[in-house]
């Protein structure tokens, strides 16, 4: 199965809070190329889609949802950017096991994707994800670890 963990866009530099910093018109746009091309490597659809609920990743999901087709989209508090990478790779091995999704979507932020993906792929360094950077990874749940398939930058 596939699991594509996506950055959200790059965002504006102040707000009332952290969590409502808006993206600027770079972030929609390079998001929106960015998913474009992910589409080009054969995938544009997802059975589960997971959103942090700050601003700026909902309205990148929102520059996607015309890219990508999704079955189920859930804002989840878990993946927020201070969220805990091995509760949240547990979440997804437990609903690959109870699911069998063939591919799920995470729209989330620095720190979180780059824990997350050392949690998923052995012997990897946490990647620096650029802002609307994407990642693929092919995952085992058998084996509980995963591979790079490839890394998208805007």
């Amino acid at each position: 199965m596939k699991i594509v963990i996506m950055r959200h866009g790059e965002a504006e530099t102040f707000a009332q809070s952290d969590a409502e910093r808006a993206l600027t018109s770079f972030g929609r746009s390079a998001s929106r190329d960015v998913a474009q091309r992910c589409s080009l490597q054969g995938i544009s659809q997802f059975d589960k889609v997971l959103v942090s609920p700050y601003l700026r990743a909902q309205q990148t999901w929102q520059e996607l949802e015309d890219i990508f087709d999704a079955k189920e989209v859930s804002l989840s508090e878990d993946i927020t950017p201070y969220g805990d990478s091995a509760m949240v790779a547990d979440y997804l091995q437990a609903l690959i096991e109870l699911e069998q999704p063939e591919s799920v979507l995470l729209v989330s932020h620095l720190p979180l994707v780059g824990y997350l993906t050392a949690d998923l792929v052995v012997d990897v360094a946490p990647p620096m994800f650029p802002t609307s950077g994407m990642i693929c990874i092919e995952y085992d749940a058998q084996k509980q670890r995963g591979d790079i398939l490839w890394n998208l930058k805007p």
